[in-house]
């Protein structure tokens, strides 16, 4: 919505906005605090995209973050610690492993600890099958003398 107010800003005369900002805005449906805003930024510094921004500037810029992103493609099992050390050694700039981990998160690159389990051979499937077949007809007063654990 911000957007449409810029491009009207460029379009509109400097009179109706100087006069108008409250037909403007219950034409729009924003607030005129808003317009008055962002035509104050327009007539300031000549646009009103956002100069200044609070909170933290990113330590990496996005060569470095496309460098992560291909580096952990390439080689998988790689942690974010791993790779945190290979950025610094390429490019010199020192992230913390959990910046990595937000960097490859952002992308869509989440680390996945595979299932251990025990593989089944086919001997175990024949006997887990002929075990169930022996047990199936088992009336509940059997299976209550039974006790399952892990």
């Amino acid at each position: 919505m911000i957007f449409y107010v810029v491009e009207l800003l460029d379009d509109w005369n400097v009179d109706v906005l100087e006069c108008g900002r409250l037909e403007l805005s219950e034409e729009l449906g924003i607030a005129q605090s808003d317009i008055s805003r962002l035509w104050q930024r327009f007539q300031d510094y000549g646009n009103v995209s956002r100069c200044y921004s609070t909170g933290r500037p990113r330590v990496t810029t996005p060569n470095e973050d496309r460098y992560l992103a291909v580096t952990a493609k390439r080689n998988r099992p790689s942690t974010a610690s791993d790779l945190s050390r290979q950025l610094s050694s390429a490019t010199g700039t020192t992230v913390s492993r959990q910046t990595v981990y937000r960097r490859l998160g952002h992308i869509g690159l989440y680390a996945r600890r595979p299932v251990r389990c025990v593989p089944l051979t086919a001997t175990h499937c024949r006997l887990r099958l002929a075990w169930s077949r022996e047990h199936a007809l088992w009336t509940p007063q059997q299976w209550s003398c039974v006790m399952f654990s892990d």
